[in-house]
């Protein structure tokens, strides 16, 4: 399964915890240099995957090759490696930000020293204040600094803006822009479709354990057929004609999600008014209606049938 191309293959994954299956014959691969994202709603093994990935868990089938070697007893070598965030990282509250990340450079043989992974992530001036100190950003940031350390290959990061303000979310993605740009390798989880959208290559969807679609995030909206959604909600009990909204010019595809429906159409000027002829002539009227560019979030609606927030 060797390849110099590679950073990261995984084949046929699997992982049980009793009866649910979290992993289901997963198959992945991450090109070296690329940033590379999995996409998916919570619970959808996006977690478990990367867990095993890492070496921190055993799956029960499948193979694994993390740049070009496999996980055999602790891994001290291939270790030194990898840069790892965790989607929650807690530190002492009374250390200091200096010396916290001079414990976690004591860890690898070569890397950055403490003064470069605070310029890095952007805590130099927060480097003699403790940990009870920073704000929720800022030990986010303190969290990629411990995995930056030892200037990895590659870098896996765990949801590692869930929870973040816009302002923060926007300097962590500045970072890990840096790293691509160095030639470092990145495989980032998320159920932020802008986040996703911005730093990644490639996308790979995730649900219940499978790879439902991978692309780049232009290659999975095209796949869409159209580049507009329209979306729009009708009062309790109103139903337009389906035939009708099929035959709406532009449509590709018609969705209903009980009250609200959700249109995917190549010319949204076009489409619009026909829709809201079409809905006054059934006498009906709409409570509510938008339009938008299509995201990974209308690919995944496509794919399920769900959005991501409902998942």
């Amino acid at each position: 399964m060797s390849d110099t191309g590679s950073a990261l293959r995984c084949r046929g994954l699997v992982k049980r915890y009793g009866d649910v299956v979290a992993v289901n014959g997963l198959d992945l691969e991450v090109r070296r240099g690329e940033c590379f994202g999995m996409l998916g709603p919570n619970g959808a093994g996006k977690t478990t995957t990367v867990e095993i990935l890492e070496g921190l868990n055993q799956p029960d089938a499948g193979e694994v090759e993390v740049l070009g070697e496999r996980w055999h007893g602790e891994g001290h070598a291939l270790r030194t490696r990898l840069g790892v965030q965790l989607q929650e990282t807690k530190f002492p509250d009374k250390l200091y930000v200096r010396e916290v990340i001079a414990l976690f450079r004591s860890f690898y043989p070569r890397g950055l020293s403490v003064s470069e992974t605070l310029d890095l992530v952007e805590l130099g001036e927060k480097a003699h204040a403790q940990v009870r100190a920073l704000s929720g950003g800022q030990k986010q940031r303190l969290s990629l600094a411990c995995a930056l350390v030892g200037d990895p290959e590659l870098v896996f990061l765990d949801e590692p803006t869930t929870g973040l303000d816009p302002q923060s979310r926007r300097q962590a993605w500045a970072i890990v822009e840096g790293l691509t740009a160095r030639g470092r390798t990145v495989l980032l989880t998320t159920h932020y479709m802008e986040e996703a959208a911005r730093l990644c290559e490639r996308v790979a969807i995730v649900d219940h354990g499978k790879v439902i679609a991978l692309g780049t995030p232009r290659e999975l909206i095209a796949s869409l057929g159209a580049e507009h959604v329209i979306e729009f909600a009708l009062a309790e009990g109103a139903a337009p004609p389906l035939d009708a909204l099929h035959a709406l010019p532009t449509v590709e595809k018609v969705v209903q999600e009980d009250a609200h429906w959700r249109l995917t159409v190549r010319e949204v000027h076009r489409a619009v008014p026909a829709l809201l002829a079409t809905l006054a002539e059934a006498g009906i009227e709409t409570t509510q209606l938008t339009t938008h560019h299509a995201t990974l979030e209308d690919v995944f609606m496509s794919l399920t049938g769900r959005t991501l927030r409902d998942a």
